[in-house]
């Protein structure tokens, strides 16, 4: 194959992952027979970029982006809590856990994406909104399946679920199974982390 499907994310710590897992079982509980498509607690991660299909020449000169930037920003922390949906709350498509982020997380994937930019990729036509996609509503789905999950989202309450901490970017390559979507990890550049140096 000439060409994999790709997407460059943070990831996310074991507890945060259990938390959001819990999340979204107790929807699931509120939810059953809805044509909501559930993401694996075990894959969340926060997108920064989308790629898409990128030819495999061109894989070398993103890993160098990636690293290029890390290596320009500290080890930074992220706040993760609260739920809601796009468009809106009462009238979902996708169902999100919210992220609070420090600037240098949208300076990071600004850098990103002016580097991929110049490979060819396409800004993206939405600002930056980051999140944790928890489940899609079906193309399909009736209007009053849809309201149905808009009043359940109206009613769930989520508080701060924790803090994540971000110390590397990752590309992934991404392929669409029967199963589901198959993450691999092909490449990590860490951010500078100063805790960790020591100090002579």
């Amino acid at each position: 194959v000439d060409v994999i499907r790709t997407f460059i994310a943070v990831d996310l710590p074991p507890d945060v992952l259990n938390a959001l897992g819990q999340i979204s079982s107790q929807l699931q509980e509120k939810l059953p027979g809805t044509p909501v498509r559930w993401v694996d607690f075990a894959k969340m991660h926060l997108t920064l970029k989308f790629l898409g299909d990128i030819s495999k020449e061109n894989i070398g000169m993103v890993e160098k982006i990636l690293q290029s930037e890390a290596s320009k920003r500290q080890v930074m922390e992220i706040g993760i809590g609260g739920i809601g949906a796009f468009p809106k709350t009462r009238h979902p498509r996708v169902i999100w856990i919210g992220v609070e982020a420090p600037a240098d997380l949208n300076d990071l994937r600004r850098g990103i994406e002016d580097g991929v930019a110049r490979l060819g990729y396409n800004y993206d036509k939405y600002e930056f909104t980051p999140h944790l996609t928890l489940g899609r509503i079906s193309r399909k789905a009736s209007a009053r399946d849809v309201r149905t999950v808009g009043n359940v989202l109206n009613d769930f309450q989520v508080g701060f679920i924790g803090v994540a901490r971000i110390d590397a970017v990752h590309l992934y390559q991404s392929d669409l199974l029967p199963e589901g979507a198959k993450y691999t990890r092909l490449y990590s550049a860490g951010l500078i982390d100063l805790e960790s140096q020591s100090i002579d």
